[in-house]
C-alpha cells in the first residue's frame, strides 16, 4: 500500500515532501522520479531499473503491479499571459478556482500555476468526467485570459 501526498509542481518541493517523511521514493505525473537511495534528482534510467528491480523482486508482471492504479482524464490548457499575475490574489481567478473544485468535488482535482519555463499559465483539470473536465478547464482559462 502507497500513501499519496500532493506537493507543489517541480523536483525541489518533491524532495522536500520526501524528506519530511523520510520516503525514499517521489515523483510528478510528468515522469520526473526521484528514488533517493540511488540518485538525488530524477533520471529515467534509474527509475526504469527501480521499476524491473520490483518486478523482478516480486515475481509478478508489470501489467499484475499496476492493475491497481486508474488514471483518469486529464485537460492542460497554456493560457499566454503578457506579465505577471498573482493567482492567489486575484479574486476573480478565486472565485472561478473554488467553483471548479466545488463542482467536481470528490471527482477531479485542479491546478493553477505559472510555467517555469514560458510566459503562460498552466491550467489543469483532471477528472472522471472528460467532458466536465474539459469546460472547466475552458472556463478557468477563459477567466486567467482576462485577467
Amino acid at each position: 500500500s502507497l500513501k499519496l501526498i500532493r506537493a507543489k509542481v517541480g523536483d525541489r518541493h518533491v524532495k522536500e515532501q520526501m524528506q519530511a517523511h523520510g520516503w525514499r521514493l517521489g515523483g510528478e505525473s510528468s515522469g520526473h522520479i526521484i528514488c533517493s537511495d540511488v540518485s538525488t534528482t530524477g533520471d529515467g534510467i534509474v527509475s526504469a531499473l527501480q521499476v524491473l528491480g520490483a518486478v523482478q523482486q516480486s515475481g509478478r508482471t508489470l501489467a499484475e503491479l499496476r492493475a491497481g492504479m486508474k488514471k483518469m482524464p486529464q485537460v492542460l490548457i497554456n493560457v499566454p499571459i503578457s506579465g505577471p499575475i498573482k493567482l492567489d490574489a486575484n479574486p476573480q481567478i478565486q472565485a472561478a478556482l473554488a467553483a471548479t473544485e466545488s463542482e467536481l468535488g470528490d471527482n477531479g482535482r485542479v491546478l493553477l500555476r505559472p510555467s517555469g519555463t514560458e510566459p503562460v499559465i498552466r491550467v489543469m483539470v483532471e477528472g472522471v468526467d472528460s467532458a466536465q473536465i474539459q469546460t472547466c478547464a475552458e472556463r478557468l482559462a477563459e477567466v486567467i485570459s482576462a485577467a
